[in-house]
């Protein structure tokens, strides 16, 4: 209301100072003797178009200026007090409206950088598939996972296994499912979803990789170590009694020296009670060390002399006495982060297996042990031998507690060998090989 009043007054007063300055040239116009005058006249006429002109135009100028400056995005412009007139109050308005607008803008940016950050940050590969199938890596986990990435379409992920390629070719949102994934040569289960959005009009799809064989595996791993605990000490307990009276049983029958074959029967099967009831509690005992989670004193060290003294201790055992034992190292200088003792026990009890399994099988056993620097920083170490092999619909079983193939075989090696590779935060799986058996353990 003050602007509207101020205008009007200010607009009224310059139309009458042009109404009489226009008459007063006018009348210096009648008499030819005021040339002087009429100049004078004339150019005060002049002087009070221009001013009532440059009043109106005020308020044009400074909105096309706010207006230009939405349209290029320029909040910097100022709009402060201005030369009377009542323009103080439109000036203070759009100020107030810039002002305004840079703050909404200072805040969307701040957030824009905040949602970037925490995207960029996600510990789960975000990709954008574009509906031309391109697609872009969008943070540090997706560079990371796929640093072999050897273009920037769907076929490309191709290495990595079809289960994710078909993933991206899908097109149904916010389905999760658990596909395989080929990372660093080892095959590992992740978590794959996909959400549709919209980009400048143009559909999008963001699918979102998580590998969670880890979790996966310590969930399991500690599923089987409760039931371990829980089997073990049932067991213990309704044996040891047992145990116990079976040995006093047999130590009371060896003292009895009557010749009767119904004794001597007796004599004999209680002598078998015992040692069989022995046994498993022996078989029980070993299981303990599975159900006691490992503790990881982790440290980096270089692998060749590592390497080099397992393969010692190998050809100094019963186990590696007569099998060759083939090491490799590359590059010579490695350098492994972990337990040296725990990761050294998981390797000398899978030489040993494969040791065994090669004498028994190959005319010429041998096992093989080698470390490799892996693309992606980590390091695979792999244990082989060309024995027979392990068969295909076993490969899942192999880790599981209790289970052996082997006679005589408590079956917590292997068990034991995945609990300590998981406690490092690594993956041990059975991998490809021409001939025997062959373990792949990244770390």
């Amino acid at each position: 209301m003050g602007f509207e009043r101020n205008f009007a007054i200010g607009f009224g007063w310059r139309l009458l100072l042009l109404l009489g300055v226009g008459a007063g040239f006018a009348l210096t116009l009648r008499t030819s003797d005021l040339a002087a005058a009429r100049l004078v006249a004339g150019l005060l006429v002049v002087a009070a178009v221009w001013s009532l002109w440059h009043y109106i135009g005020r308020t044009n100028r400074e909105i096309a200026r706010f207006v230009e400056g939405l349209r290029y995005g320029d909040f910097s412009q100022g709009f402060g007090r201005t030369v009377g007139g009542g323009f103080d109050e439109l000036g203070q308005a759009l100020g107030d409206a810039m002002r305004q607008l840079r703050a909404e803008r200072a805040q969307a940016n701040e957030e824009a950088r905040v949602h970037a950050a925490l995207a960029d940050e996600s510990p789960a590969a975000l990709l954008l598939v574009d509906e031309e199938g391109r697609v872009t890596l969008s943070n540090k986990a997706a560079r990371k996972l796929f640093n072999r990435l050897a273009g920037t379409r769907i076929e490309d992920f191709a290495p990595y296994g079809t289960d994710l390629v078909s993933a991206l070719h899908g097109n149904e949102p916010g389905v999760r499912k658990v596909v395989p994934l080929r990372i660093d040569n080892v095959v590992q289960r992740a978590m794959v979803s996909r959400a549709a959005l919209d980009r400048l009009g143009r559909p999008l799809s963001i699918v979102a990789v998580q590998p969670i064989q880890h979790e996966l595996s310590a969930v399991e791993l500690a599923a089987q170590a409760d039931l371990v605990r829980v089997l073990t000490h049932e067991i213990m307990n309704s044996m040891t009694p047992v145990v116990s009276l079976a040995e006093s049983a047999a130590r009371l029958m060896a003292q009895i020296s009557v010749e009767d074959p119904a004794i001597d029967d007796a004599r004999a099967a209680v002598v078998t009670l015992a040692r069989r009831a022995s046994g498993i509690m022996h078989f029980v005992e070993a299981y303990r060390a599975f159900s006691r989670a490992p503790v990881v004193e982790r440290r980096r060290f270089p692998a060749l002399p590592w390497a080099e003294e397992l393969k010692r201790l190998f050809a100094a055992s019963d186990a590696g006495r007569h099998v060759e034992l083939d090491l490799s190292v590359d590059p010579a200088d490695v350098m492994l982060d972990a337990d040296p003792d725990l990761l050294a026990q998981v390797a000398i009890n899978l030489l040993k297996n494969g040791a065994e399994a090669a004498a028994a099988y190959a005319a010429s056993p041998q096992v093989s042990l080698s470390v490799q620097l892996l693309a992606g920083g980590r390091t695979m170490l792999a244990i082989g031998d060309n024995g027979p092999g392990i068969a295909p619909e076993l490969a899942a079983e192999i880790f599981l507690p209790f289970f052996t193939t082997k006679a005589g075989g408590t079956g917590v090696g292997l068990s034991l060998a995945r609990r300590i590779v998981t406690a490092h935060g690594g993956t041990i799986a059975l991998g490809q090989s021409d001939q025997g058996a062959r373990f792949e353990i990244v770390i």
